[in-house]
């Protein structure tokens, strides 16, 4: 049995999934690959403690904080996605990488292109920040969710001016 909850977020609504103990997915509402997969049967429910911390994380997060997270993530896909996934959560917060300087990370002869369709598929936004990976000349290419939010994330992060 999976669970879901909505967060409405200052740039988006949101949807967190978990299966109880960890969480499995954390979508915009209508990015791309949202549709969860994994899950057979869902129910609406708000109480449950893991989505009070995923919560409480996000509020940290759009307040311009590095929050940790204190609880699992249980992110479902492939070995090789769920590699590119770990190396993501090495990316500190405030920075940014290539997805050659991921792909050199699991091999001298993997393509960027491959790292690209692994970071692309994240299915837990921002908790596991794809937001934070970037094309080789600084390009802020692709983002499920659309490439203002992947934006506006930097932003929040102190990577891009605000223009402020």
């Amino acid at each position: 049995m999976y669970y879901l909850t909505n967060y409405s977020s200052p740039i988006g609504d949101m949807a967190i999934i978990s299966d109880g103990q960890s969480i499995n997915r954390v979508s915009f509402l209508n990015q791309k690959y949202f549709k969860p997969s994994l899950v057979d049967e869902i129910s609406s429910e708000d109480d449950l403690e893991i989505f009070a911390k995923a919560k409480a994380y996000l509020d940290d997060y759009f307040k311009g904080l590095n929050p940790e997270i204190d609880f699992k993530l249980n992110p479902h896909g492939t070995d090789f996605r769920l590699k590119v996934w770990k190396l993501l959560l090495e990316i500190p917060y405030g920075e940014t990488v290539t997805y050659g300087q991921i792909a050199q990370k699991i091999s001298p002869t993997m393509a960027a292109q491959a790292v690209g369709g692994a970071v692309g598929a994240n299915p837990i936004a921002i908790m596991i920040p794809c937001h934070r990976v970037i094309g080789k000349n600084g390009d802020l290419t692709g983002y499920a969710a659309g490439l203002d939010k992947k934006i506006e994330l930097l932003k929040i992060e102190g990577v891009l001016d605000t223009g402020d």
